[in-house]
């Protein structure tokens, strides 16, 4: 019995409340100048109630010295062993634009970016491109054919889209076309299995033609391609932990990963006070709701150290909202790292604190990376972490006699 059928037999449902509140990427590193990281520099007078009201320590969302994607960090948090479930980028952007994904779809997805004169990457991300002419290059991409299969372009968001192959004999076994580094050519879309051999050379059709179609578009001139999957099927929250869950987040890749987990998902604006209002709303509907914040990650990605200051302060004013909600149980975490001095996500522990009524109280006093060396939650695996949040929430019945 692994841990998610134990908790599967424990689980009963309690009109306790649970909020996850997910930092995406706040873990950092400390500054050369000042020795501080992010979190140390930021004021937080929210993040650090909470370490002192709650029990605090350090958390691997997969594994130590593993560097987590967005869904296996999350995946851990919500209790789902990402060595055991994996879902392919490709069709969680899908799922969280609602797009009508067959079981046998292989879904993609794609980041324009910048090519110079040589064919060697500038800007993996196009700048950040706008959504509005994101959606206008996808609509000189889309609705293409290759040997029976239909080529189905659909933007996401920034410089986020979708590229979904639908027909008859595809695998979705290919090696990544993003080299995750600049001044190198985009790799080549290679098969790396028999079935997915008619997969690659469609696609390798297909990035010809966009190559030129894209040639004189700037900033995006091309695009990169990771995360090919098929429609992924996981237990729902409801199934493994009988829990009726709620997901406010304005990212469609995480929208598509709760939806993935069988949660709702609530409309939103785009600021994280205008999540939190959302949240207040329907408050009294849910018993698990997922909060997830993605300026942190962003301005990480970036390199921008102040900048991931300033959202960690944002973020920090409008959780006050959620304190004041008082629900059993509230967590406020990260799905993995995004130190702004690596400009990437990293293999670091993320800070992890739980405020609960019965939870046992460390001296911790502030919201920090070093600080949570001392917590009492020590250092464990994310896929405990719901472990934590039902049992502080008597959601678990005893085991064994």
């Amino acid at each position: 019995m692994d841990n998610q059928e134990l908790l599967a037999l424990l689980a009963k449902s309690t009109p306790s409340k649970i909020i996850l509140c997910v930092l995406d990427g706040v873990g950092g590193l400390p500054h050369p100048d000042s020795g501080k990281s992010e979190l140390e520099t930021a004021n937080t007078p929210n993040l650090d109630k909470i370490a002192k009201d709650g029990v605090c320590g350090l958390m691997d969302t997969v594994d130590i010295g593993i560097t987590p994607g967005s869904a296996p960090g999350h995946l851990g948090l919500f209790g789902y062993d990402p060595l055991k479930w994996t879902i392919g980028r490709g069709a969680l952007e899908a799922l969280g634009i609602d797009f009508p994904l067959k079981d046998s779809d292989i879904a993609i997805r794609g980041n324009f970016c910048t090519l110079d004169a040589k064919g060697n990457i500038t800007d993996r991300r196009a700048g950040r491109l706008l959504t509005e002419i994101n959606a206008k290059l996808c609509s000189k991409l889309t609705d293409r054919e290759y040997e029976g299969i239909k080529v189905i372009v659909s933007p996401v968001k920034d410089h986020r889209f979708v590229i979904v192959l639908r027909g008859l004999g595809l695998g979705a076994n290919i090696a990544e076309t993003d080299p995750q580094i600049l001044n190198v050519c985009p790799l080549a879309p290679k098969a790396l299995d028999e079935t997915s051999r008619k997969t690659a050379r469609v696609l390798l059709s297909f990035l010809n033609d966009a190559k030129d179609i894209l040639k004189d578009q700037s900033p995006a001139n091309f695009f990169l391609m990771r995360g090919y999957a098929m429609m992924p099927h996981l237990p729902s929250m409801e199934e493994a932990y009988k829990l009726k869950s709620a997901a406010v987040a304005c990212y469609p890749m995480y929208c598509g990963l709760a939806k993935a987990a069988g949660m709702t998902v609530i409309n939103t604006g785009k600021t994280y006070a205008e999540q939190v209002a959302a949240v207040k709303q329907i408050y009294n509907d849910y018993d698990f709701i997922f909060l997830h914040a993605k300026a942190t990650d962003a301005c990480g990605e970036d390199g921008d150290f102040n900048a991931k200051v300033k959202a960690i302060e944002e973020i920090d004013s409008a959780l006050s909202d959620i304190v004041n909600l008082n629900p059993d149980v509230l967590v406020v975490t990260a799905d993995h790292s995004t130190p702004a001095a690596m400009a990437a996500h990293s293999w670091h522990a993320v800070p992890v604190a739980l405020k609960a009524k019965y939870c046992r109280q460390d001296e911790v006093k502030t919201f920090s990376e070093k600080a949570f060396l001392s917590g009492g939650l020590g250092r464990f695996k994310a896929k405990k972490l719901m472990n934590l949040m039902l049992a502080n929430a008597f959601k678990l019945n005893k085991f064994g006699a």
